[in-house]
């Protein structure tokens, strides 16, 4: 009984993580479609270059946050939970 839960425990651990990396896609597609806008400004109005840069700049790196939330919790999901899980259900079985 307790290896069909702790299969399950790590199968599920190894779908969270991997569904916590999706969220990677977001924000890629967000910093490309500000890197784009921010160029076609800037070839509208070369003078903003600064201004424009910079707002970028932030804001890509505010977008980029969830991305690495979402690592920090893949790895969470692949290194820590399952040590943890095992233990819990080991010391359930006994």
């Amino acid at each position: 009984m307790t290896e069909i839960a702790l299969a399950i425990v790590l199968g599920c651990c190894a779908l969270g993580a991997g569904i916590a990396m999706i969220a990677g896609i977001g924000p890629a597609i967000g910093e490309g479609y500000a890197v784009a806008k921010s160029c076609e400004a800037i070839g509208r109005q070369p003078e903003s270059r600064g201004e424009v840069t910079s707002t970028m700049i932030m804001g890509c790196a505010i977008a980029e946050t969830t991305g690495l939330y979402a690592l920090v919790v893949a790895i969470l999901l692949i290194f820590v939970a399952p040590g943890s899980m095992t233990a819990v259900i080991t010391n359930l079985g006994k």
